[in-house]
């Protein structure tokens, strides 16, 4: 019985949603115009780490004085 239903419905599911469109992506590729060294990406590395951690870590070192104020 479940074999008929899947045959079943598989032929008419795409009858009952219609005519759809099929999007496909334009990407063009190419070499980089400049090579981006070691140095760049350690600063980068390093700049989005203390993005992050840096607010939390001022709030996980100062988290006794935010209990503290009533």
């Amino acid at each position: 019985m479940p074999g008929i239903l899947r045959t079943v419905a598989s032929r008419v599911a795409p009858v009952l949603r219609g005519h759809t469109v099929t999007q496909t992506a334009n990407m063009y590729t190419r070499p980089p115009k400049e090579k981006i060294g070691v140095v760049e990406s350690t600063i980068a590395c390093a700049v989005f780490a203390a993005t992050i951690l840096g607010p939390s870590g001022w709030i996980l070192a100062h988290l006794e004085d935010y209990k503290k104020r009533d």
